[in-house]
């Protein structure tokens, strides 16, 4: 069976073909008369959505307003200069080619910018079909195809992204996708607003928390912070850009920056995820060998380039019996922070030794010697605490005099806090000190050392 369509009468038809240009007529009607009803009501409108936001957060709704006013008003500001100019050389070099009425072909190509992507190409179709029509040769018309072009191009990839992206805070890749999502919802008129529209919703994604998700998906800020970069860069076992992370967060900063706050944040995610099952083994033992790999590269590095890690006091002398003596608490990760700490403390140069966790009984008897001898313990939270606590108390039972600090390493946490929750835990191992950072351990070892180099003991 085939299905025929009935013939159409010609009031169908004539309808039909009116309707497509109605139809968009109509829609930018309804947007043209909706904004001008938002603007005669803006005030009615901005106590609405303050008492819709509560009394409490009165202040928050008002600078989320001026914000978004702000943004608003520099990008049709800077819309309006970008067409301007965009218009005049469009003209200025029409005239030059030679096209009849290059001024009102420069206006109108000024004015139809408004309407986003679509306008410029709007604007070539005349003046080319009239360089088409009047020339002899092909040279005018590729003229002003060669104009638009780099007129289009330049605009369009270099100065409003820059002007645009910086002044709205959305991002060129925002811009565009809400582009198309207001064309489809709008037509025309969703295409001529789309910008404004895209920076009110990032504005607001930007102070309500329920909506951060869109200020994180359009807005410009979305750059991974180091740290994360770093381990999602090992994850992907591409150990040559994450050492690219780590080099670049170098310039301009010291190691023991690049420690406290790339590393050891990316060995404290390791160490969650390992511990929660969704780390496998590939990629955590990839991960512990690339971290091994980039410390012996950055020790040479540092050194050659900066001497020591800036830690040594002017006029600081030496002392030959005082020694730093680090022993890692656990397991691979506590192994690298140790390393790390040994590192800087030999760059602030300090006497050091790497023990293991296991240390015996005969070396600790023969420290028992030296009550000047700095113990570090070092630990990376939350999992390494326990095994922590035991090598402490052990080492303590074996060195009652001798200084013994706990790095518990969490740049994030108030390092009063940590010592006044923490120290307590440790029962008849109680150590000397808790820190956080190894900026701190290094400080705290200069600290005793100049001590011990200011009051030297006795010699019998």
């Amino acid at each position: 069976m085939r299905v025929v369509d009935p013939d159409r009468t010609q009031l169908e038809s004539t309808a039909e073909f009116l309707m497509r240009f109605l139809r968009p007529i109509g829609t930018f009607g309804i947007v043209i008369v909706f904004t001008v009803y938002l603007l005669l009501k803006r005030e009615d409108l901005r106590h609405r959505i303050l008492l819709l936001a509560g009394i409490g957060r009165i202040r928050l709704m008002t600078q989320a307003l001026e914000d978004a006013a702000t943004r608003i008003s520099q990008y049709l500001l800077f819309q309006a200069t970008v067409n301007a100019a965009y218009g005049t050389l469009f003209g200025f070099g029409l005239f030059l080619i030679g096209i009849p009425n290059a001024t009102l072909w420069g206006v109108l190509a000024g004015m139809l910018r408004i309407i986003t992507y679509v306008g410029t190409t709007t604007a070539l179709a005349l003046p080319l079909v009239i360089s088409v029509a009047l020339s002899p040769s092909w040279g005018p018309p590729l003229l002003v195809i060669g104009l638009f072009l780099t007129l289009g191009l330049t605009a369009t990839n270099l100065v409003e992204p820059w002007l645009f992206s910086s002044r709205t805070g959305v991002s060129s890749l925002g811009l565009l996708a809400m582009a198309i999502f207001w064309t489809l919802l709008w037509g025309w008129p969703g295409l001529v607003l789309s910008t404004p529209l895209t920076v009110c919703i990032v504005v607001l994604g930007r102070y309500v928390p329920q909506m951060s998700f869109l200020h994180t998906l359009l807005g410009t800020d979305a750059e991974l912070s180091a740290e994360a970069l770093f381990y999602e860069r090992l994850l992907a076992m591409d150990q040559q850009e994450a050492h690219a992370v780590a080099n670049r967060f170098l310039e301009g900063k010291t190691l023991v920056e690049l420690y406290d706050s790339v590393l050891m944040p990316a060995l404290a995610l390791v160490e969650q995820d390992r511990h929660q099952g969704v780390l496998d083994d590939v990629r955590c033992n990839f991960f512990f060998l690339s971290i091994g790999e980039l410390l012996a590269e950055l020790a040479d590095y540092h050194q050659k380039e900066t001497g020591d890690s800036g830690f040594r006091a002017p006029g600081f002398s030496m002392q030959e019996d005082f020694a730093v003596v680090c022993i890692s608490a656990s397991d691979q990760a506590d192994e690298l922070t140790t390393h790390m700490l040994v590192q800087l403390l030999e760059q602030a140069s300090h006497q050091t030794l790497y023990l293991p966790a296991s240390v015996s009984s005969e070396i600790l008897g023969a420290l028992a010697n030296q009550s000047d001898t700095v113990i570090f313990i070092s630990a990376l939270p939350p999992f390494a605490f326990s095994q922590a606590r035991t090598i402490c108390q052990r080492v303590r039972s074996h060195l009652p005099h001798n200084r013994i600090v706990i790095g518990l390493w969490n740049p994030t946490e108030d390092p009063d806090q940590t010592h006044n929750l923490t120290v307590e835990r440790f029962g008849n191992g109680r150590p000397t000190g808790i820190v956080n950072t190894l900026a701190q351990a290094v400080r705290q070892a200069t600290h005793w050392h100049q001590e011990a180099a200011s009051h030297p003991r006795m010699q019998m």
